[in-house]
């Protein structure tokens, strides 16, 4: 049997264990960066190849108050770089895999299909989700069988996704193509004058590299030991891709346009931004109370953002960038909008959105501390890697609890089943009204406190680094709630 890297931290200890000549993993160069990695295929120019909305799935029935859906998971040659085959592990043989429209409250029920020659594990994530369809890393499929997944959505209207989420294995999965979008809408929002229809559209942002015959590079697929521990600060890839394409083009009206944007890379953030203004009206957990002009806007992986542009503001011919201010050459540019024709808008923006109720972290019942560090051959929280069989906290079902992140570097934490509301960062508080979450970023050397509330559904589920090879490589802890 081929090692794992979890074997392999076994094996060599999670202490001062320093990896000579290794990339990246030395201890005595300090802390694993995340490497980018270098195509061999012939890339197209930035802006040459059309914006793909991904499909909209259809429940395969509906009944009883409930929609049920399949994901066939199997691999597939598609096109991603313009005149060459990538073979890629997809929902539906897409990838991104279909986007899945639900109700607020109404019941999803998501059957995966696994037609893939390795285990996989689905999560919803964002998904208030009773335990046994969260996703827990190691609830298997195995190839050739099938689960249900059961979601009763009883949360508000919000943009998700949802992806593999394999124990040791969610980075290469995901890599290969299995992601996809899923919003869940209610009537709150849809009483709003927002952007609709083929304007309000889905933007599933990551970056890949490729082999010069259109492969997709990950670094030691074929699993032999040691190979991934190399990066295991993270892989970035120098093609940006949007929905599958990359730095695509999308043509719009002088209207508005919703963007919902959701960063699916692995261990890349972005900084968004136009040039002009953008309001953004949602964050993972939905609506903001009210909306904010922002000029740009920072996703770290794992998070997602509802933005409005105005492309009114524009003229007949004018093409707008959307860059990302955290990359250099081709990994700074992301898509362009090509402003082309005038058509009626009705849409706008209120001042007054939705309604988030504040948490008060003085109602708390408890504090916990969790540290998120390096061990030298994997990723710690609270110095110990993950174990499935260990549970890092045990909240009573109910309760309000403040937790006390800390990191060394970067790390987006990503907390299972509850949102939560970010009450300091480094000390000080937040501006604006209070906003919900599933992810947040530390930067280097932060503390930031959360304060959420566990709600309906006992069980375990995990709280993790959302830098895919971090997570892959121990970085994620179970809890229990009682």
């Amino acid at each position: 049997m081929t090692p794992t890297r979890r074997d392999v931290l076994r094996l060599l200890g999670l202490g001062a264990v320093a990896v000579a000549g290794v990339p990246g993993c030395s201890l005595l160069a300090g802390t694993p960066q995340p490497q980018l990695l270098t195509s061999r295929a012939p890339l197209p120019k930035p802006f040459a190849v059309p914006l793909p909305v991904p499909e909209v799935a259809r429940p395969v029935r509906s009944a009883g108050g409930a929609d049920f859906y399949e994901l066939t998971e199997r691999a597939a040659e598609v096109e991603v770089l313009p005149g060459l085959r990538t073979r890629v592990w997809g929902y539906g043989g897409t990838f991104p895999g279909p986007t899945i429209q639900a109700r607020s409250g109404r019941r999803t029920v998501v059957k995966l299909v696994n037609q893939l020659s390795e285990p996989t594990v689905l999560h919803l994530h964002g998904g208030h989700t009773p335990p046994e369809s969260d996703g827990f890393p190691t609830d298997l499929v195995a190839p050739g069988a099938s689960r249900e997944y059961v979601f009763p959505l009883e949360q508000r209207a919000a943009t998700l996704w949802y992806h593999d989420h394999r124990m040791d294995y969610t980075g290469p999965q995901v890599w290969r193509g299995l992601a996809g979008m899923f919003l869940v809408r209610d009537a709150e929002e849809e009483a709003l004058p927002l952007p609709a229809g083929e304007r309000d559209l889905p933007l599933l942002i990551c970056d890949r590299s490729f082999e010069a015959d259109g492969t997709m590079l990950y670094p030691g697929l074929e699993g032999r030991p040691g190979v991934r521990e190399a990066y295991m600060g993270g892989l970035l890839g120098d093609v940006i891709l949007v929905n599958g394409a990359p730095w695509p083009e999308l043509r719009v009206s002088r209207t508005r346009y919703r963007l919902r944007l959701c960063n699916a890379s692995n261990a890349r953030a972005y900084e968004l931004a136009t040039g002009g203004p953008m309001i953004q009206i949602g964050t993972d957990g939905g609506l903001l109370a009210q909306p904010r002009t922002v000029r740009q806007l920072r996703l770290a992986p794992g998070e997602r953002a509802d933005v409005v542009i105005d492309f009114s503001a524009y003229r007949l011919g004018q093409q707008v960038e959307l860059r990302n201010l955290a990359g250099e050459g081709a990994q700074g540019k992301v898509m362009r909008f090509a402003v082309d024709r005038d058509e009626t808008d009705e849409s706008s923006v209120p001042a007054r959105l939705s309604t988030v109720e504040p948490l008060d972290p003085g109602r708390a019942k408890v504090t916990r501390d969790f540290e998120f560090s390096n061990g030298g051959m994997g990723w710690l929280i609270n110095g110990k890697p993950f174990d499935a069989k260990r549970m890092e906290a045990r909240p009573r079902l109910g309760d309000i609890e403040v937790w006390r992140l800390t990191s060394d570097v970067a790390h987006p934490v990503h907390l299972h089943l509850d949102h939560f509301q970010v009450l300091t960062v480094n000390g000080e508080r937040p501006k604006g009204p209070p906003e919900w979450k599933d992810t947040v970023e530390l930067r280097d050397a932060q503390t930031v406190e959360i304060v959420t509330r566990f709600t309906d559904y006992r069980g375990r589920y995990v709280l993790h680094c959302h830098n895919l090879e971090h997570e892959d490589m121990a970085m994620m802890a179970a809890f229990e709630v009682v």
